[in-house]
């Protein structure tokens, strides 16, 4: 029997010394166990239990590592809070898991910023310090179990493997049928993040209130001044998303319960969820506006929340809605999902910010600048019929970039700009192009993205019971994330294929490389000493397990069939 620590973890052989000494499967192995136990307690109902390990985890050192690498690896790791700190070196992160204790804490106010919206205000958002966001992210590692336990079926938004790909799919499930509802309440909560009732949270979150209040009642920065927060909860917080999650969940199970199982069904009553976006389906308006929308208005009044008399509407499936970006609706009798009009406006808006402000940028520094941007809004509209709406939108692209083009050369002939800037390329014409010098000496061209070339693919949704820390949906997990990182990379090939061969595992650590830890594409034998770039000369490793893999001179082998090997 493995000897366990005081705090509830087994002890860790060889207690390290520094940042890169840490153990990060064994950390990721303790973390995970005390997951699944609290989730198990949780289902069980045994509340003071749950309560038990919540405490044991949190103050368990396997977690404050984890809490410090998952704040000092994402993409905020380099935005500052009001005290400009940041742990960016491994003896900052090691400093920084002793200061990750409850006695003596105290959460220090958020720096207000505001980035724009797609309608044209400004979203407000809290940044926290390193400290505050490090203690918010060890508490939700005890509250994430809780969450995805009693979290609605059908609700997708900031849940693990789940994605608004997963509510579209739910959606067409639900009215794509002959005898399927006809009627929907396309939902919109006003302010949602800015006005959820504090003494609501604090009663009903499962977690150290104490620690919760003090995140809630820090109050913000803005332009020198000291503002209180008295409701809602800071968008830019690691735990504001879970705490969203929790102030909605029951929305879909409560509503069914309130209106009687078998009624709910026979009135074809269905709730999909995304965050605070949702959508309710029923077989009349009247069933929706006299039955289902004084239940919600009740429901959210209690947190403190009301439907946007705006933006809230009963509408009949064949004059059709948005949600998420698409335009559900239902032409003679087919429901087609599509691409929304205000969706596609928002991205070309975008889009031509981005050339109007590199007008005088290389050829190929630009292709490298859009091709993102474009793969990724194809990619989002990949399981949707959304040809028509790449077509389009590839010939406003391309009537753009012609006017850039015959901007920096007003002297020259039309056929001159053409062969410069435009090639033919697979038997298709004005494609633009360019051809660039790598290190090695070798041409290659740099061709812009064309999104009528991506195919449509149906996606595959997740169970709306599937739960990532029930032991028994384990296998489900895994296939789930391999399937759905692949997705990702089918156009980064080389990645997708180191990927593949890795089992989705860093060669290191052996844990799971997904969207949130990211990955290093490191060369076994480094290019410095004549390393080639060939795929038998690289692997993928996180960044964290990259940057120890440097300082204690460790080396990764490709992996064999039974896996990977690492040695001294």
């Amino acid at each position: 029997m493995k000897e366990l620590s005081q705090q509830g973890e087994p002890a860790l052989s060889g207690t390290p010394q520094q940042w890169h000494d840490i153990d990060w499967c064994r950390v990721q192995r303790n973390v995970r166990g005390m997951q699944v136990r609290i989730a198990k307690a949780c289902r069980e109902g045994k509340w003071r239990r749950v309560k038990s390990l919540q405490r044991m985890l949190t103050r368990s050192k396997s977690a404050r590592y984890l809490a410090v690498r998952r704040v000092t690896e994402n993409q905020g790791s380099r935005t500052t809070g009001v005290d400009k700190q940041l742990w960016d070196t491994p003896n900052a992160k090691w400093n920084a898991v002793g200061l990750l204790k409850v006695r003596g804490y105290k959460a220090r106010p958020l720096r207000r910023v505001y980035i724009p919206k797609s309608d044209g205000r400004e979203r407000p958002l809290g940044i926290p310090t390193m400290t505050d966001r490090a203690m918010q992210a060890l508490y939700m590692l005890a509250l994430s179990p809780i969450a995805e336990t009693r979290g609605d079926p059908n609700s997708y938004g900031f849940r693990i493997e789940r994605c608004t790909a997963d509510a579209m799919a739910q959606l067409f499930v639900c009215l794509s049928q002959k005898a399927s509802a006809q009627w929907v309440l396309d939902a919109d909560i006003e302010g949602f993040f800015d006005n959820i009732n504090h003494e609501w949270l604090l009663r009903s979150a499962p977690t150290d209130t104490r620690m919760l209040q003090q995140w809630l009642k820090a109050g913000v920065v803005h332009k020198g001044q000291l503002h209180a927060t008295d409701a809602g909860t800071p968008q830019g917080g690691i735990i504001s998303p879970v705490l969203a999650n929790l102030a909605l969940d029951g929305l879909e199970t409560l509503l069914k319960q309130h209106l009687g199982v078998t009624r709910a069904k026979k009135l074809k009553v269905n709730v999909v969820r995304y965050a605070d976006d949702f959508v309710i389906t029923g077989t009349s308006p009247e069933v929706l506006e006299n039955e289902v929308k004084p239940w919600v208005e009740q429901f959210l009044a209690t947190r403190g929340l009301q439907l946007s008399a705006k933006k809230t509407r009963v509408a009949h499936i064949d004059e059709g809605f948005d949600f998420l970006g698409w335009n559900f609706r239902k032409y003679e009798g087919t429901l087609l999902i599509k691409p929304s009009k205000k969706n596609v406006k928002a991205f070309y808006s975008k889009i031509r910010e981005a050339i109007d402000t590199h007008r005088t940028s290389k050829q190929e520094d630009l292709i490298r600048l859009l091709n993102p941007m474009l793969r990724g809004w194809a990619l989002y509209h990949q399981p949707v019929v959304a040809k028509q709406a790449y077509s389009w939108m590839d010939h406003r692209v391309f009537v753009k970039l012609w006017r850039w083009a015959k901007r920096r050369h007003p002297n020259k002939s039309l056929q001159w700009v053409r062969q410069k800037y435009f090639r033919t390329i697979a038997g298709k014409s004005w494609m633009f192009a360019t051809t660039v010098l790598e290190e090695n000496g070798k041409k290659r061209e740099v061709v812009l993205y064309s999104l009528a070339d991506t195919p449509i693919e149906r996606h595959k949704k997740v169970s709306g019971e599937y739960n990532p820390y029930d032991p028994a949906m384990e296998a489900l997990g895994e296939k789930l994330r391999m399937d759905r990182m692949l997705n990702k990379l089918k156009y980064r090939k080389q990645i997708g294929s180191l990927y593949a061969s890795q089992k989705g595992l860093c060669l290191l650590c052996k844990q799971a490389i997904t969207r949130e830890t990211g990955w290093h594409d490191h060369h076994i034998i480094f290019r410095t000493q004549g390393g080639s770039d060939s795929m038998e000369n690289r692997v993928l490793l996180h960044p964290n397990c990259h940057h120890q893999l440097h300082t204690r001179g460790l080396h990764v082998d490709k992996p064999a069939p039974t896996g990977g090997l690492m040695t001294a």
